[in-house]
């Protein structure tokens, strides 16, 4: 056999199985709960006593994800606020150093947790989500603008 029809043959082979192999490796089909659930395996979830602690530490960024609107009927005192879908585009003129301790949040923990992970794989370094988000730090009595 020629070589080129052996390189040929073995090209469609290994397209074939990119085909077959493909759907494989996607997996099942998941809901928003599911992403948020894998995303809490990377990304160290703190209480909001503990994200209390943290707040106005020299050195700690809050990181508000939620929507401008939702960001305007209060948020945490000093933070910064950029929307979930623009914070891979935004981060690193806010926040440019990557050693930096980001404590991000949302209404609930479940954008925040999302954003987290995303933020992990941009190469910071100390990422943090406040569990139970907005809402629990609201439910606490802590400052709020």
């Amino acid at each position: 056999m020629k070589r080129s029809h052996v390189v040929a043959s073995l090209s469609f082979l290994v397209v074939a199985a990119l085909f077959i192999t493909a759907p494989l490796a996607i997996g099942k089909d998941m809901t928003a709960d599911d992403l948020v659930k894998e995303a809490k395996k990377s990304v160290n979830c703190i209480s909001v006593k503990d994200a209390k602690a943290l707040h106005g530490k020299n050195g700690v960024v809050f990181l508000d994800v939620r929507e401008p609107k939702e960001y305007k009927s209060g948020h945490i005192p000093g933070d910064v606020n950029i929307p979930r879908g623009l914070v891979e585009f935004k981060i690193e003129k806010k926040i440019p150093d990557k050693k930096t301790k980001i404590v991000v949040y949302c209404k609930s923990g479940g954008r925040a947790c999302l954003c987290g992970l995303n933020l992990c794989k941009m190469g910071y370094k100390d990422v943090v989500n406040i569990e139970g988000g907005w809402k629990a730090w609201a439910k606490a009595g802590y400052p709020v603008e």
